[in-house]
């Protein structure tokens, strides 16, 4: 846009003529652009159009995620993950309840560190727990078949 200053007030009269000119020809003009741009300049400006216009809802599409929508009381499972947390699990949701701990490597000996202060984690166990698993902490696990029998005493001291 071009501010153009004269001594005179109001539009000048060569600027009067020049939006007339274009008022009255602009389907013309609109035609044209439309040729040049293989239609472009219409879509263009229907895209405008929408994209200034608000939003209309269109009815209410409702998603139940999780099945029929009734609270489903959790099922807790004892879980190694594959990044070498300990915890236990609802075999429903997948969400974690309980962390236990985690397995941690010293001198290439992978050893298993109870969640406790001492053991530098920031919410420890409750004292229960602790008291339950307390021996269980800094056993070491050198092959699979002792992770295993390891899985089955905390399942066993935890009731599950």
């Amino acid at each position: 846009m071009v501010d153009i200053f004269s001594k005179k007030e109001g539009p000048r009269r060569e600027d009067v003529a020049a939006k007339r000119i274009i008022s009255e020809n602009r389907q013309t003009i609109h035609r044209l652009a439309d040729q040049i741009s293989n239609g472009g300049f219409s879509r263009s400006r229907a895209a405008m159009a929408k994209a200034k216009e608000a939003p209309k809802p269109q009815g209410l599409s409702i998603h139940l995620l999780g099945g029929t929508g009734k609270a489903v009381d959790p099922e807790p499972v004892f879980k190694i993950s594959l990044n070498g947390r300990v915890v236990i699990m609802d075999a429903n949701s997948g969400k974690q309840l309980v962390f236990l701990g985690e397995m941690r490597r010293k001198d290439s000996q992978k050893y298993f560190a109870l969640a406790t202060k001492k053991n530098g984690f920031l919410s420890p166990l409750d004292d229960e727990t602790q008291d339950r698993l307390r021996d269980l902490d800094g056993v070491i696990l050198e092959t699979g078949e002792i992770e295993d029998k390891f899985s089955d005493v905390m399942k066993d001291r935890l009731g599950l």
